[in-house]
């Protein structure tokens, strides 16, 4: 059974940093675009990164230049580095696997989630 567990997700400081683990299991997800996308209470599910299977990276606007995939392959885990957070930036936090296809900022180009993990940032 495929399984995205997520974690690092807790409360933090504005300007402070925080690394999320999306770690895979069931079948090797090294070839796949994975993304990550994030709910606050009360929004529609937001695109956050992409980082491709040749780790090719893609950001939505509002972390551009504050948040960095990354992957471990050897590990079957993928990153999200999150840096200059935000109190904007509380949300949870979901990893997903990439079904293929040229989109990767909508929901419905991905098949396996996570659980999501919880991020919240003080001012």
């Amino acid at each position: 059974q495929v399984q995205l567990v997520e974690s690092g997700g807790g409360l933090v400081q504005a300007g402070d940093s925080l690394r999320l683990s999306c770690a895979a299991s069931g079948r090797t997800f090294s070839s796949s675009g994975m993304g990550w996308f994030r709910q606050a209470p009360g929004k529609e599910r937001e695109f956050v990164g992409f980082i491709g299977g040749s780790d090719d990276t893609f950001y939505g606007s509002s972390v551009m230049g504050r948040f960095t995939c990354s992957r471990d392959r050897a590990k079957n885990t993928v990153y999200l580095q999150m840096r200059r957070l935000k109190p904007e930036d509380t949300a949870v936090y979901f990893c997903a696997r990439h079904a293929g296809g040229s989109t990767v900022v909508d929901e419905s180009a991905y098949d396996y989630w996570g659980q999501g993990t919880q991020v919240t940032v003080s001012s």
